[in-house]
């Protein structure tokens, strides 16, 4: 038998929560039927180049869902999830959006790749269906549609908030002459502008842009570019094996600089396929699987016991393990026990209960003019070492024990 998780606060509240909910909503309960389950759409790649991190989010996802069904789920209705795998292409992602809006879910959780992702996003606007984005950072993704109007919500720090934290810890380290290496992708295409904008704000300009499609195999030719261009630092967008591929190339020509970017040099492909060559690296992080506190250390050994691994990508875990409990929570505001898309979005953008999350702790995460859960002051510079990922600096390990909320 398998030893129980420590009881959490979060689930705590939650039964609280849920059976004040039932109580007050018996007889609609009655006359829907407790057994009927509430079906929630998730989407993201599970299979493919990017299942890296589309895994490890729908791991969370499960967890999340397990711990909150063996609770009593909505008003006694257990969650349903239905799972489509986009493989991070832009056409079979739409393609299996519709199906899931098809499929009458409730509210849909998903998509990690930003260009992915912003080939849907009409569908579950025009369908009023709420989705709640844990991985893709895109800042576009959340500011397609005016916000009061917006059903597409973010448990995720964009890429707006990334680009420039990263330029300031560029600028910090007194690297000035920063090339830019982004692939060809919409999310890379949204991350070089964020960079470019960063930079701007600092009076600085790239002194060498390399753009590449994903899938190349050999970038020598732009690092040797990038190198005569005098570039002290190396800033990646792109989503994985090609990280690894400018890593091992500046190796390769025997080019000691330095590599930063977004989350995404947190992922295996780039942990595991630049190995040594990793070693140093800069990264923005959420979450840094360090059990600091009981909500974090719960969650790492919740998903250890169940998957009998660790999570790949950390961070893709508990990004969606809180978007499915924060879910959740805007269904228990719902006081009629009616899902409709526009109750839930109302919902999530109201004063919902406060969650005790593993990020941070959601007081008013949304609200019908901000779609984006995490602020700045919710990330940390991550560094790349002995082929993980831990905290640059021993003051934001200390920060990180005290929980931020949102400003």
């Amino acid at each position: 038998m398998r030893p129980a998780a420590p009881v959490s606060l979060l689930r705590t509240a939650l039964v609280a929560a849920g059976a004040v909910l039932a109580l007050g909503c018996a007889p609609w309960a009655q006359a829907q039927g407790s057994h009927v389950p509430v079906r929630i759409g998730v989407i993201g790649p599970f299979t493919g180049a990017s299942a890296d991190f589309g895994v490890p989010m729908l791991n969370g996802i499960k967890l999340a869902v397990e711990e909150i069904n063996a609770v009593g789920g909505y008003m006694g209705r257990p969650m349903e999830l239905v799972v489509k795998d986009d493989m991070a292409d832009p056409a079979r992602g739409r393609q299996a959006a519709q199906e899931l809006l098809s499929e009458k879910v409730s509210a849909v959780l998903g998509f990690c790749n930003s260009g992915v992702a912003l080939k849907s996003l009409d569908l579950f606007q025009q369908a009023k269906t709420p989705l709640i984005v844990p991985c893709a950072t895109g800042s576009a993704i959340t500011s397609t549609y005016p916000a009061p109007e917006s059903y597409i919500f973010r448990v995720q720090g964009r890429d707006a908030l990334q680009a420039p934290m990263m330029v300031d810890e560029v600028v910090k380290r007194g690297w000035d002459k920063v090339a830019i290496f982004a692939d060809t992708t919409g999310y890379g295409e949204g991350g070089y502008k964020d960079v470019v904008d960063a930079l701007a704000a600092k009076n600085l300009k790239p002194v060498h842009v390399a753009r590449f499609p994903l899938g190349v195999k050999d970038l020598s030719a732009e690092l040797s570019a990038a190198r005569n261009a005098g570039a002290n630092v190396i800033y990646s967008y792109t989503v994985g094996p090609e990280n690894a591929v400018i890593a091992n190339g500046k190796k390769a020509l025997g080019w000691k600089v330095s590599q930063v970017g977004p989350w995404t040099l947190s992922f295996p492909f780039f942990l595991d396929g630049a190995k040594d060559a990793a070693e140093g690296a800069l990264t923005v992080q959420t979450f840094v699987a360090e059990p600091s506190n009981e909500r974090r250390a719960s969650f790492l050994s919740g998903y250890s016991r169940k998957f009998q691994r660790k999570p790949a990508v950390p961070m893709a875990a508990a990004n969606a393990y809180d978007a499915t409990y924060l879910l959740m929570y805007s269904f228990l505001g719902i006081r009629d026990g009616n899902l409709t898309g526009q109750a839930i979005k109302e919902s999530l953008e109201g004063k919902m209960k406060t969650y005790y999350g593993v990020v941070t702790t959601y007081d008013h995460p949304f609200s019908a003019s901000d779609k984006d859960a995490i602020t700045r002051n919710m990330l940390v510079v991550g560094m790349v070492k002995n082929g993980a990922i831990t905290f640059a600096y021993p003051e934001d390990a200390k920060r990180n024990l005290i929980v931020q909320r949102k400003q």
